[in-house]
């Protein structure tokens, strides 16, 4: 008899196509789409075993589903996790991660560089229920260590940042936390999991927008928390199952499906990345190239022994601040404006008037954003049709000021 095939066992790329797949009695060949509320129990004596835990089985779609669970198990695969546990959004997943782990009389500490919803949850959202929170320089090691206090819980940031990709040393930070019992959150979005590994790094949690390079097509919203079984049992499962932000199971089928072409599309955008970038950093009118592949990044050398790649993200800054800005972004005729990231579009967009809009001048400077910082996301479009593009639109800083340009 022919051995099972246990993907566990494969390479990811062969992980993305065949990890979790549950086939049901019509033997289909694409994952099974289970559109349902509940399930039925043959006796009452089973529902109570499925209810207390005592026997597997799925009880109802607000904390298990079929679909869903190929999903969370596939990403658990990839990532290398023991366990995982799908949300609706990228911020469902990193609320739950946090509020899992903290308290009333909790301390949290995270980087300055954050997402504009990550600092809100920690800056504003946090304190309402009594957690104290400290922002440091993500980069400088000393302040992790500084910061801590005896209530510190968590430890929470994202590497590469968002939106100015700095790097920062995961499994340094991870061991400061661990002398003194803390949890390390890594948001890791920007890299994906084909590119780092915060897990492997010490990170007891890794938290997803699976809406971006996940689903990498624009279509559905999604979030991901990975960890040891136990991390998941003891802080995400019950605050998941009673509150109930939920993927729907049409959300983790899209997903699964992303997922197989996952690290065709990384790797292509990665490459074309790296070319655009050196490009970018070619012509007049940039003033500043962020991209962690290369070598006059200030953390070039920590991403090439932390990443596999130099993400599909770039962050460069144009002359001119705001009016510059603008120009460019409105001058490109086959990148598009738009605050999304991950997508086989490409896509630009202003942070300062986006992502970071609520944060003072005075904030977004300590976080490295200024008026002339733009945010590529790369897609899958020949490198070479989006490095004329960008040189087209950066020269619309000479044009004059009365000068017309049409979108197509």
């Amino acid at each position: 008899m022919k051995k099972p095939f246990d993907p566990a066992s494969a390479r990811p790329a062969t992980r993305l196509v065949h990890g979790g797949t549950l086939r049901s009695d019509f033997g289909e060949t694409s994952e099974g789409l289970f559109l349902t509320q509940g399930h039925v129990y043959a006796t009452a004596e089973e529902a109570e075993a499925r209810f207390k835990g005592t026997e597997p089985g799925f009880i109802y779609a607000r904390f298990s589903n079929p679909t869903v669970s190929m999903f969370e198990e596939r990403m658990a695969l990839l990532e290398g996790a023991e366990a995982a546990k799908a949300t609706a959004t990228g911020m469902a997943a990193v609320n739950a991660a946090l509020f899992g782990l903290l308290s009333a009389g909790d301390h949290i500490v995270a980087a300055k560089a954050l997402f504009g919803s990550n600092r809100y949850i920690i800056e504003t959202l946090l304190p309402r229920f009594g957690v104290t929170s400290t922002l440091i320089d993500g980069a400088e090691l000393d302040q992790w260590q500084a910061a801590v206090r005896p209530n510190t819980k968590v430890f929470f940031l994202e590497s590469p940042t968002n939106p100015t990709l700095e790097v920062y040393d995961i499994a340094a930070i991870t061991a400061i936390a661990r002398k003194t019992g803390i949890r390390t959150v890594v948001d890791n979005v920007f890299a994906t999991p084909l590119l780092q590994s915060p897990l492997q790094l010490g990170a007891d949690c890794v938290v997803y927008s699976t809406t971006k390079h996940i689903d990498g097509q624009g279509r559905c919203m999604g979030g991901a928390i990975l960890g040891s079984r136990q991390f998941i049992a003891d802080h995400v499962y019950q605050y998941l199952r009673q509150t109930g932000p939920a993927m729907s199971p049409f959300n983790a089928w899209v997903m699964l499906k992303g997922l197989e072409t996952l690290a065709v599309r990384v790797e292509r955008q990665t490459q074309s990345a790296a070319r655009i970038a050196d490009a970018l950093a070619e012509l007049p009118g940039v003033t500043r190239v962020l991209y962690p592949g290369r070598p006059d990044h200030p953390q070039y050398e920590l991403a090439r022994r932390q990443m596999r790649g130099g993400s599909t993200l770039i962050a460069f800054e144009v002359e001119g601040g705001k009016q510059g800005a603008f120009r460019v972004a409105n001058a490109l005729q086959i990148i598009r404006i738009s605050n999304n990231l991950g997508d086989a579009k490409s896509l630009i967009t202003h942070p300062p008037t986006t992502t970071h809009d609520r944060f003072t001048p005075e904030e977004k400077a300590e976080m490295g954003i200024n008026d002339g910082l733009l945010r590529l996301s790369v897609g899958l479009e020949d490198p070479d049709d989006l490095i004329e593009d960008l040189a087209q639109a950066v020269h619309a800083l000479a044009w004059p000021k009365e000068a017309k340009y049409v979108r197509l």
